[in-house]
Order: C-alpha cells, then sequence, then structure tokens
C-alpha cells in the first residue's frame, strides 16, 4: 500500500472505545491538537457487554473520572434509564452508584460530543503500524496508507487486538459484536519488543422483552431519590425503568454438566485467562456445585430496544444450549434469544512494560489505556484513557505528568496495582485493593480531586468557584459544630430520647453529639440550627466527617507515613544487579518494574522487607559519594 502524508498532530489516540473517548477529550480540551481514529465510528463508546456502569469501587471511579473533568459521568447522567445507590445499610467506604445506561443513546451522545469538541478530529480508519524512531513514537500509518505525525500517540483498542470469538465448537477472527478485528498492530507491537499476554472475556445471551413472563420475577426498581453521578448535573431522570430478578435452577444446573465436554471453557478451545470476578456460568456451576441456584438479572438495553441483557449467564456453550439454558429459567420458559453469548479472547500488553504515567518504558511518547492493559470493565477504561490523555497532553506542552497515588483515589490505586504488580488475568477493581477506602469514598471525590482537575485545566472556574464555596461552607459548619456547647436541658434531653439515645448527664459539644450512632445531622439543626439552610451535600459530608474523625485521622497518618517512601525516588540509571545482599528474585523483579520510588519497590511482589531497607541504605549510600565527589 502507497503511503501519504496525512496530519501532524500533537496527540493521535487510536481506539474510540471507553478510554479512548476519555484520552481524546481529555487531550483537545488541554488544547493539544488530537486525532482520534476509530475502524467504525458507529462503534464509539460502545458497550459490548453489559449495559451499565458503576457498582462497588466502580462507581467512586466513575465520580473520580468527573471531579477531575472527564466525560463518562456526564455522558451517563443524560443516557441512564435506571440509577440506584448501593450498600445503603453500610459504612460511607463501600457505597457506591450503579446504573442502566440506554446502551443505543449513550453511544450516540458521547459521539455527538466528541463531533463538537474544538482541537478534536474524529477519524474512521484502522492503525496498522506506529512510527517509531530510536525509540520514539512519532505517528501511526493506517492500512489505507494515511500517515499520521503524532508528539504522542494512545492506544486505546479495547479487546480488538487479534480478536477471536469462539461460540461453541465456532472459532473465528473478531473483534466484539463481530467487528473487525486488528491483526497487524498487534504483530507489530511483537515487532517492537513489547510482551503480549493473552486474556478472555464473555458475554450472556439477549433475549426479547416480548417473550419474558415478569410475573415469574421479582422487579428491582431505581431509586426515588434523585441522583447522580457528575457534580454538574442539575437535571435528573425520572422516568427510570425497572431490572428483574430470576434465578437458575437444577434443572439449569444438570443441562450444563450434562454438555461440558460442548463447552470451550471445559474443552480447551480457549487457552486466555478469563476474569475470576465475572465467570461464565458454566464455570459458577462447576465450581459451586453445592448452590441450588444463582442470581439472574434481566437488564433492559435501551428505551427503545427489546433487547434484554441477561446478567448472570454469561457462556460460550453452543447456541442450542444456550436457548435450551434460557428455557430452565422461570420466567424465560418461552423466550427467544436475540443474540447469543459467546466468549472472546484478544491480546494485551503486560502492564509492569508501562510507567506510572501510562507511557511506555519501551517506546517514549506511546502510552497505552484500557483493556489492553490487562483490565476489565467500562469504568477502568475510562479511567486510565483519561490519565493518559492527560500525561501525552502535558508531555506536548513540556508539563510535569500527572501520577495519582494510592490515597489519592481508586484511580491511583487502579495504575498502581497495573504498572507495579501486574495481573495474570483481567483486572477488576474491587474496595477490598485500596488499603485507604474510607478516604477514598463516593461522597468526596470532589473533594479529593477538584483541585487538581482545575489546575490542568479540565474543570472550568465557574465550577471550580462552587467547589470552593461548598468546601468553605463544610469547614464553617464543621467548626461551629466543634464550638458550640449543648446543654442538658428538657429540648436537647427530648431530641436524643427520640433518636433513641441515652440522656446527656453533663454539657457536650454539637460535633461530639453528633459522633453517637443514633443521631444525625437532622438532630443537631433541630437544637442548634445554622444560620443558612445548608445543601444536602455540604450536611453530607459534614455528618461523614465527625463521624468517622477517629477512622478518617489514622488513616491520613497512615498516608503521610507513605507520602515519606513516596518521596525517596529511585534513580533512573540504579543498577539493582550491582546491589550485594538482595535477593536474586528481588533483583529481577525490580529490574523489570523499574520502581520510581521507595514506596512504589515495597509493593511489588517478590521484594520483601529486607529487601527493601538494603535498597534504602545503597540509595542513600550514593548520595553521599555524589555529595562527596563533588567536594
Amino acid at each position: 500500500m502507497q503511503r501519504y502524508e496525512a496530519g501532524q498532530f500533537d496527540v493521535v489516540v487510536i481506539g474510540a472505545g471507553h478510554a479512548g473517548c476519555e484520552a481524546g477529550l481529555a487531550a483537545a480540551r488541554m488544547g493539544a491538537e488530537t486525532l482520534m481514529i476509530s475502524m467504525n465510528l458507529d462503534m464509539v463508546a460502545f458497550m459490548p457487554c453489559n449495559p451499565s456502569i458503576g457498582g462497588p469501587a466502580k462507581g467512586v471511579v466513575v465520580r473520580e473520572i468527573d471531579a477531575l473533568g472527564g466525560q463518562m459521568a456526564k455522558n451517563l447522567d443524560k443516557t441512564m434509564i435506571q440509577i440506584r445507590m448501593l450498600n445503603t445499610g453500610k459504612g460511607p467506604a463501600v457505597q457506591a452508584l450503579r446504573a442502566q445506561a440506554d446502551k443505543f443513546e449513550y453511544q450516540h451522545e458521547m459521539k455527538r460530543t466528541l463531533e463538537n469538541e474544538p482541537n478534536l478530529t474524529l477519524h474512521q480508519g484502522m492503525v496498522d503500524e506506529l512510527i517509531v524512531e530510536d525509540d520514539v513514537c512519532k505517528g501511526v500509518v493506517t492500512m489505507t496508507g494515511a500517515v499520521y505525525r503524532a508528539k504522542t500517540v494512545i492506544i486505546t483498542t479495547g479487546t480488538f487486538l487479534r480478536g477471536e470469538i469462539i461460540l461453541g465448537e465456532l472459532k473465528y477472527s473478531s473483534g466484539p459484536n463481530n467487528q473487525q478485528p486488528s491483526i497487524k498492530l498487534s504483530e507489530h507491537l511483537e515487532k517492537l519488543g513489547f510482551q503480549l499476554e493473552r486474556f478472555k472475556t464473555g458475554t450472556p445471551p439477549r433475549i426479547n422483552s416480548n417473550t419474558i413472563d415478569y410475573s415469574k420475577t421479582e422487579i428491582q426498581p431505581g431509586d426515588e431519590e434523585p441522583r447522580s453521578f457528575s457534580y454538574e448535573t442539575t437535571k435528573f431522570i425520572t422516568d427510570q425503568l425497572p431490572c428483574w430478578l430470576t434465578y437458575t435452577n437444577l434443572r439449569t444446573h444438570q443441562l450444563i454438566d450434562e454438555n461440558l465436554h460442548r463447552s470451550p471453557m471445559f474443552s480447551g478451545t480457549i487457552k486466555g485467562m478469563g476474569a475470576r470476578y465475572c465467570p461464565s456460568i458454566e464455570d459458577k456451576v462447576v465450581k459451586f456445585h453445592d448452590k441450588q441456584r444463582h442470581q439472574i438479572f434481566l437488564e433492559p438495553e435501551g428505551r427503545n430496544t427489546n433487547e434484554v441483557y441477561v446478567q448472570g449467564l454469561s457462556t460460550s456453550m453452543p447456541e442450542e444450549i444456550q436457548q435450551q439454558l434460557i428455557e430452565t429459567v422461570p420466567g424465560l420458559e418461552n423466550a427467544r434469544m436475540m443474540r447469543p453469548g459467546y466468549a472472546i479472547e484478544y491480546d494485551a500488553i503486560v502492564p509492569t512494560q508501562l510507567w506510572p504515567t501510562l507511557e511506555t518504558k519501551k517506546i517514549k511518547n506511546l502510552y497505552t489505556a484500557g483493556q489492553i492493559n490487562g483490565t476489565s470493565g467500562y469504568e477502568e477504561a475510562a479511567a486510565q484513557g483519561l490519565m493518559a490523555g492527560i500525561n501525552a497532553a502535558r508531555n506536548v506542552f513540556d508539563k510535569e505528568e500527572v501520577i495519582l497515588s494510592r490515597s489519592d483515589g481508586y484511580i491511583g490505586v487502579l495504575i498502581d496495582d497495573l504498572v507495579t504488580k501486574g495481573t495474570n488475568e483481567p483486572y477488576r477493581l474491587l474496595t477490598s485493593r485500596a488499603e485507604y477506602r474510607l478516604l477514598l469514598r463516593h461522597d468526596n471525590a470532589d473533594l479529593r480531586l477538584t483541585e487538581l482537575g482545575h489546575k490542568i485545566g479540565l474543570i472550568s472556574e465557574e465550577r471550580y468557584e462552587k467547589y470552593v464555596a461548598k468546601k468553605a461552607m463544610i469547614e464553617a459548619e464543621i467548626d461551629r459544630l466543634r464550638h458550640t456547647i449543648l446543654k442538658p436541658n428538657e429540648k436537647t434531653q427530648e431530641v436524643i430520647r427520640n433518636a433513641g439515645g441515652s440522656e446527656l448527664k453533663d454539657g457536650i459539644h454539637a460535633s461530639d453529639l453528633l459522633k453517637r450512632t443514633e443521631m444525625k445531622y437532622a438532630h443537631i439543626h433541630e437544637l442548634v440550627p445554622a444560620e443558612q439552610q445548608l445543601p444536602a451535600d455540604v450536611i453530607e459530608q459534614v455528618e461523614i466527617q465527625i463521624k468517622y474523625e477517629g477512622y478518617i485521622v489514622k488513616s491520613l497518618q497512615q498516608v503521610e507515613r507513605l507520602k515519606k517512601l513516596e518521596d525517596k525516588k529511585i534513580p533512573d540509571n540504579i543498577d539493582y544487579h550491582a546491589i550485594n545482599g538482595i535477593a536474586t528474585e528481588a533483583r529481577q523483579k525490580l529490574d523489570k518494574v523499574r520502581p520510581l520510588s521507595i514506596a512504589q519497590a515495597s509493593r511489588i511482589a517478590g521484594v520483601n522487607p529486607a529487601d527493601i531497607s538494603i535498597l534504602l541504605v545503597y540509595i542513600e549510600q550514593g548520595k553521599i559519594a555524589r555529595v562527596s565527589g563533588e567536594d
């Protein structure tokens, strides 16, 4: 194919899935001339699997994306069909929003946003090669021979790299949803020396809503209270659509057992590693043989389609077996399958080949984000895309790149886990992965990250001023309650009794009374009203920060101790094999990851505290030697 010069850009983004959209928008909004190349513009922001966003940890990530100036939350608030707050009976550290999106409207709204963004050019094409000179990426080449020169390139190809769909005994080359796979780019990355691994994910069948007997299922409505993911949303979706709950049974499980020999999961057809936290129905039946049933959620894919996503029935069994499985489930006896489920295998880059900025170690000015880095989920992809877009743009403008720490947000946990520990299966964010989850809550993402979003140019002045005002109101009200003493008079005792608490014997600060489990801010407000009616989100912060003050203080102290280790930087040119006393495995792991700080080094699997102690001494001696040499 004859090549031709097609254009010059600051940033080129390969792919327009959830990672690509955030990367392209972030770079363009920061002033970088940005090109986004998608092999099919009808697939922008497509949801090949579950038409939902959010959940534990993941929902917090979406709020963090919004606090930094990303697009996912805004797009979801405009196009959702249902929203719920999960874990409301538990503490704030594990509460999170989850929303069902209108799958098709979500795509269309995001595409409109991309098309109308200044500095952003959207183009249909397939990238086959990178232009690399002296280990620096300088552009891309498409299959039509178009050459796009660029200062930075971001690869966000999702599950398209050498994608193969597996359905029963059938296996064929394809991206998700029968799209064209990307073969040559995957081969090109191998030629450049990147280590790739093979992962697998899957999706359940879709069925026609008109053929479901909903009377045999349990309704799962959205929350009546207006809710949103974005801090900027003022118009809320009120006409929500319900989801429905049903269950598999022993007939379902028996059918699976009888046909396991036809399952690619167990016949050896599937080689790639699948996501542990999103197993297929056949995997669940085999691993949990004592379970009488498994949950099946029926989730509508949009307002203008009859397709229903059968959550919990992910499978790659043959098509005729899938139809039989569906018919064993209560309410689905006469359901007609519109699309069969399938598994897809694809190439991913081993993520320890990346710096925490998501730039590759091997090739300068080349970034990767999303499922190519070994993650699963739209939220994880969007978070990486946002950070890659931010850092590519800052690279272009010779500004210091942004690295979020594990105490800054779940996004920091996600990226640090990937680049430090790697992953041997599609990585999914969980609250248990965050050691500071009491600090990384759904409710305070704006307080944690809006300052940074404003500093890098993704948060508007108007929004920033509202944030500053909110923060001031929170601080002023907490200060007021800490300096207000409540006396044990009749009114105070009555309010406490009505709340189910024990009466006061002496005077007490309003803040200390609020710390009692049974007391709410409304009770305190009844006794000592604020001068003005405070917004609900301010009241929420006042209550959480006062009630959990002791735990929060302990977490912050841990963060400060860790920060000292984060501040201990490791020289770029350090030779780990020259350090006596460090275990062989630790040397190999340190040399592979090339940690930027002592804190990051301590999180590498196979590096123990003794190795870290020796490394600290070595670095300190090196500093002393350099100072002596200068004298």
